[in-house]
């Protein structure tokens, strides 16, 4: 089946379309994306501007027409912190409803954590044992931990790029004063969170799985995206000091010369690269992996798993099969498996948005609560 992801995140607005069914990885088939910082358009009552729901709204019609064009068989929309912390959030989602037929549903800190961990759990597997996952946004900062596919700990701060940068760095360079009392911000929020994971458990792996982190890490020396996911990534706490220390000195516009640096994130970037060095300084990791999946593969993995319950599912039609059967047998067992259930989409054809089942609830961890 084809699925689709409309993901209205802190700094930019992306629809992915990908191919898969129960049992396999998703396969990225297409992408819809533009820059959009919805922190920029908040006024001064923490309000999401007129100007800044427009945008939004004009996005979410194109997604619309993008995945319809491209025979989308579902659709998963969703919303992180720039909404959910919007003073005029819930408004804002009945009027994207209201003139594109669209729900976003709003994830809360925990859950974007626990969704994020749980597509890292699917990446490395059981042998990764316990695992921290660290993912910087634009508005917040989650992290999870656990040694299950959920989370047994997951906490979201207001910690993001966009966000820091909008309320400390606002001088082009920073200024060394602004530089060290964001440091000293950062660490202040930071250090009772890490001590509550402490409690918890010591991690075997820590991974990042934000575009921040795969920018900090392309600059200190890892493989381009270009080389593909498999190729192993790592930032390490030494590279991230040195390197934060120089980005520091930069212009924005000097900072577009280092390599995996955009215009959109060029700007933010001094500000995660704090946050990323505090992070691992506090856990006491001298090194994190970069993992190329994160929420938008965690909610797609989820909603797969649900079609299984969902579906009755017979083996896979190469499973206790004769070797001579003809491809065209086989291939008409294989779509009788993957269809979806006719009694809520009539057809294999793209269906409206306000039709589309919900994502299930994300349960809490087995031990020790979600906190947000």
């Amino acid at each position: 089946m084809r699925l689709g992801v409309l993901d209205i995140g802190s700094n930019t607005v992306h629809l992915l379309l990908v191919d898969a069914h129960p049992g396999a990885r998703p396969v990225p088939f297409a992408s819809h994306k533009r820059p959009l910082s919805l922190v920029q358009y908040l006024d001064g009552d923490g309000n999401i501007s007129d100007a800044g729901q427009h945008e939004l709204i004009e996005f979410v019609l194109e997604a619309w027409e993008f995945a319809a064009a491209h025979k989308a068989q579902d659709l998963l929309a969703f919303c992180t912190s720039a909404i959910r912390e919007a003073t005029n959030g819930a408004d804002v989602l009945a009027r994207v409803k209201h003139e594109t037929t669209v729900t976003l549903q709003e994830l809360t800190g925990s859950e974007e954590a626990s969704m994020t961990f749980f597509a890292v759990r699917r990446w490395y597997g059981w042998g990764a044992g316990p695992i921290l996952d660290l993912d910087i946004g634009g508005g917040s900062f989650e992290m999870a931990y656990g040694t299950d596919e959920l989370p047994e700990f997951a906490t979201s701060v207001p910690l993001g790029a966009s966000r820091l940068t909008r309320d400390w760095l606002q001088d082009d360079p920073p200024t060394a004063k602004s530089v060290k009392e964001l440091r000293r911000y950062i660490r202040s929020t930071l250090k009772p969170v890490a001590r509550s994971f402490q409690e918890v458990g010591r991690a075997n792996l820590v991974a990042g799985t934000s575009k921040t982190f795969r920018s900090l890490a392309r600059i200190a020396g890892a493989a381009p995206s270009g080389a593909g996911p498999y190729v192993k990534r790592e930032l390490h706490a030494a590279d991230l000091g040195l390197w934060a220390q120089r980005i520091s000195a930069m212009r924005v516009e000097d900072r577009l010369y280092l390599p995996g640096v955009s215009d959109a994130r060029a700007h933010q970037l001094l500000a995660g690269a704090l946050v990323a060095e505090a992070a691992l300084e506090l856990f006491e990791f001298p090194k994190m992996e970069i993992c190329p999946w994160a929420l938008r593969e965690g909610l797609i993995l989820r909603r797969l798993d649900q079609l299984v319950f969902e579906e009755a599912l017979d083996p896979a039609p190469h499973v206790g099969k004769r070797k001579d059967k003809s491809k065209k047998k086989a291939a008409k067992e294989a779509k009788k498996i993957l269809d979806i259930d006719q009694s809520r989409h009539e057809s294999l054809d793209f269906p409206a948005p306000a039709d589309t089942p919900p994502l299930a609830p994300i349960p809490a961890p087995a031990a020790g609560g979600l906190v947000s």
